[in-house]
C-alpha cells in the first residue's frame, strides 16, 4: 500500500554509531535503574515486526525493560491511537506515514523529540522533513518509498524503454488494441498526477523562506500545472488508457492489466514488488521517465517513521527506543528483513541494499521527488483534486475549469476548517 496517499514514496540515510541521549552503552547505571521493570509498547507495521526483532531484544537487555511489539496497518494507526490513546491502552512508538504527521501535531497525539543534530543528520534531507511541523520534530524516518515504473520484459526490451513521457505515449499509440496496452498510469488521482504536473511548474502548495508549506499558495490550478492535466488528458481522450482504469477501481484494474501481461508498463511503487514476482511477470524497475522539457517526472516521498505518543507515560525511554529503531545499524537489519528502503544517508550506497533493482530505482527517484506534504491542509487537497482530474480523464472538463474548481474547492474547505490555527 503506498505510503504517500491519505495514508497512506527510497532515499537513503547516513551513518556513525549513534550518540543516543540515554540509551548508549555509557548511559549511567542511574538511568538504567529508573527505567528497570518498565514496559514499552510499539505498534509495527502488518507482518513487519521480523524487522525490528533483534533491535527490541538489544534495547530490552540494555535497559532491562519489556517491550511488546504489536502489528497494526501502519496507515490506520492513528485512527486507533485517537481512541486507545486516552484510554490508556495504546503505544509508547507508533509507525506512521509522513504525510499523516501534521494532522496528528494538529490533534496533540504525538509528542515533540528532542535529539541532537547529529542524530537528526544521519537521514536525508526530504525523509527529516516530512517529521517536522513548525520547525520542530516528530519522529524519526524508518523507510522511504517513490513511485516508480514497472515494465514486463517478455513485450519491451530494457534497453528499447521510451525515455519520455511523450515518446511513451508514441509506443502506445502503436500497442494499445482495447485489450492490450502500452504504458498505463492511475493519472485520475493527484498522488500520481503530480508526476507529471510538477514537472512543468505545478504545485500543492507554496513554500515560505525557511521551507515550511504556505496552504495560502496553492499551485494545483496554475500554468504549469494545467499544461501538465492536458498531456494527461490525451492519453485517455485517444483511447491509450481503459475507461476501467478511472475512478476507486482504478489501481485494481492496472494491476491486473499488468500481472496479466496486458500492460507493458505501468506506475506503481515497491509496495507491488512481492504481488508482482509472485505473479511470475519477468519484470524491470526503473525511475520515472522525463518530460519533453528535459526534467524528469517528480513523485511524492512516502516516509514511514517511528513516532511518541502523546500519551505515553514513559515519553524519554519511549523516544529512546525510537532512536534506536531507527539508527542506522538497526534500520539496514530492517532492510534485511523486510526490504523496506531505509531513510539513512551512508545506506544509499551500501552493497546490500542497491543489489536491489527496487531499491536503486527508489533511490534515483527521489533524486526528483518532494515529500508529501505533511500539513493538515493538505487533507482539503486530495478529494478535490482527484475529482477534477476524473473530470479531465472522462473528458467532462477542460483542464482549466477542472483544476480552477479544485483550486477554489480546496481554499474554502481550508478557511473553514483550518482558519483558527
Amino acid at each position: 500500500m503506498k505510503m504517500a496517499k491519505k495514508c497512506s514514496v527510497f532515499m537513503l540515510c547516513a551513518a556513525v554509531s549513534l550518540s543516543l541521549a540515554a540509551c548508549g552503552p555509557k548511559e549511567s547505571s542511574s538511568a538504567k535503574s529508573s527505567s528497570k521493570g518498565s514496559e514499552l509498547v510499539v505498534w509495527e507495521d502488518k507482518e513487519k515486526s521480523i524487522g525490528i526483532k533483534d533491535a527490541v531484544a538489544a534495547f530490552e537487555k540494555e535497559h532491562d525493560v519489556k517491550v511488546k511489539v504489536v502489528e497494526k496497518p501502519y496507515a490506520k494507526q492513528i485512527e486507533d491511537l485517537r481512541m486507545d490513546g486516552p484510554a490508556g491502552t495504546g503505544p509508547d512508538v507508533l509507525t506512521m506515514p509522513g504525510d499523516q504527521i501534521g494532522t496528528a501535531v494538529t490533534e496533540g497525539l504525538l509528542k515533540e523529540l528532542h535529539v541532537k543534530k547529529d542524530v537528526q543528520s544521519l537521514y536525508t534531507d526530504a525523509s527529516i522533513q516530512s517529521q517536522m511541523v513548525d520547525q520542530k520534530l516528530y519522529g524519526l524516518p524508518k523507510a522511504v518509498e517513490t513511485t516508480v515504473l514497472f515494465y514486463n520484459k517478455d513485450l519491451i526490451s530494457g534497453k528499447g524503454l521510451p525515455k519520455t513521457l511523450e515518446e511513451w505515449y508514441d509506443y502506445s499509440k502503436k500497442t494499445a488494441n482495447g485489450s492490450k496496452f502500452g504504458f498505463l498510469a492511475l493519472f485520475d488521482q493527484i498522488y500520481y498526477a503530480e508526476s507529471v504536473m510538477s514537472g512543468y511548474g505545478g504545485y500543492i502548495f507554496g513554500k515560505a523562506k525557511d521551507g515550511s508549506y504556505n496552504p495560502s499558495d496553492i499551485g494545483i490550478n496554475n500554468e504549469g500545472a494545467v499544461k501538465g492535466a492536458a498531456l494527461i488528458q490525451k492519453f485517455y481522450k485517444d483511447g491509450l488508457f481503459p475507461a476501467g482504469i478511472i475512478g476507486e477501481q482504478g489501481i485494481n484494474v492496472l494491476e491486473s492489466l499488468f500481472t496479466e501481461g496486458k500492460a507493458a508498463a505501468i506506475i506503481s511503487g515497491p509496495w507491488n514488488v512481492e504481488a508482482f514476482s509472485k505473479a511470475g511477470i519477468n519484470y524491470g524497475i526503473t525511475k520515472l521517465p522525463k518530460l519533453e522539457n528535459g526534467k524528469n517526472m517528480s513523485s511524492f516521498i512516502g516516509v514511514k517513521s517511528y513516532n511518541v505518543s502523546a500519551f505515553s507515560k514513559n515519553e524519554e525511554l519511549a523516544q529512546e527506543l525510537a532512536v534506536f529503531l531507527a539508527n542506522e545499524k538497526n534500520s539496514k537489519t530492517r532492510y534485511e528483513e523486510t526490504k523496506e528502503v531505509p531513510a539513512v544517508k551512508s545506506l544509499a550506497n551500501d552493497p546490500a541494499i542497491m543489489k536491489s533493482e527496487a531499491a536503486r530505482a527508489v533511490t534515483e527517484q527521489s533524486r526528483f521527488s518532494e515529500p508529501t506534504p505533511n500539513i493538515s491542509e493538505m487533507n482539503e487537497i486530495w478529494t478535490p483534486a482527484d475529482s477534477a482530474l476524473q473530470t479531465v480523464a472522462t473528458g467532462k472538463a477542460d483542464p482549466k475549469q477542472a483544476l480552477d474548481q479544485a483550486a477554489e474547492t480546496a481554499k474554502g474547505q481550508i478557511k473553514a476548517k483550518h482558519s483558527g490555527k
